[in-house]
């Protein structure tokens, strides 16, 4: 029997944020793992903290001073220094957001490359990845298109090329179909499957059931823990 390898993990994770004179916890002492190549949906209502996770898991956002561990293959994310989170939210990890997040004044093959001109001088093998994952998502007839002349699925498979332009291990999704209509949803759905087929991990947060039964397992969120 394999033994599958933890890829990332949280211990005692807290967060609190502080709203005028009142501190609200959101995070209570959660624990969560995922192994190397999983899929893992995690579900929770509106409020539940489902998006301060999956910051907290991208470095996007610190846990509270005291408040518990991240771990990326077995090396700390929540301690570490400015240069290093960076590095580590650049490299290990690709987020896709619910509303894109695309640059309307660049094309599509500038969008999908920016997180590899942060990096510094695009390399050939860089901008030959651009392409390819452009046509695995069957784009590569609208590289040179802006954001407004493309729909929905297609802003978001763009923003899924962007995600992975570093190859990034970890994959982060904020309700990734939650702007879309059904149909168009799905077909974003068989994309994230197609990559997690390919050996990709993802991480997704969502509040539809439907939706969380395409990952391998599923993870409900409540009163700031796994429940």
């Amino acid at each position: 029997m394999s033994v599958r390898v933890i890829l990332l993990s949280t211990t005692k994770l807290k967060k609190t944020y502080r709203l005028g004179r009142v501190d609200v916890p959101v995070l209570r002492s959660l624990d969560l793992r995922v192994a190397q190549g999983e899929w893992v949906a995690v579900l929770g209502k509106s409020g539940s903290g489902k998006s301060t996770l999956l910051h907290l898991l991208g470095g996007l956002d610190r846990p509270d001073r005291n408040g518990g561990t991240i771990l990326f293959r077995d090396e700390e994310v929540t301690g570490v220094g400015a240069r290093r989170l960076n590095r580590y939210r650049n490299r290990d990890v690709g987020f896709v957001f619910q509303f894109y997040h695309l640059l309307p004044e660049l094309t599509v093959l500038e969008n999908t490359l920016i997180g590899a001109m942060v990096r510094g001088r695009l390399s050939t093998d860089r901008k030959r990845r651009a392409h390819e994952l452009l046509e695995l998502f069957e784009l590569n007839d609208r590289l040179k298109h802006r954001p407004r002349e493309l729909s929905g699925g297609e802003r978001q498979r763009v923003a899924i090329a962007r995600s992975l332009i570093n190859d990034p291990p970890l994959l982060l999704a904020d309700e990734p179909t939650g702007n879309l209509d059904q149909q168009t949803g799905e077909s974003i759905l068989d994309v994230l499957s197609d990559l997690h087929a390919r050996g990709q991990t993802i991480v997704m947060v969502t509040h539809d059931e439907a939706v969380a039964t395409r990952a391998d397992r599923s993870v409900h969120l409540a009163d700031g823990r796994i429940a």
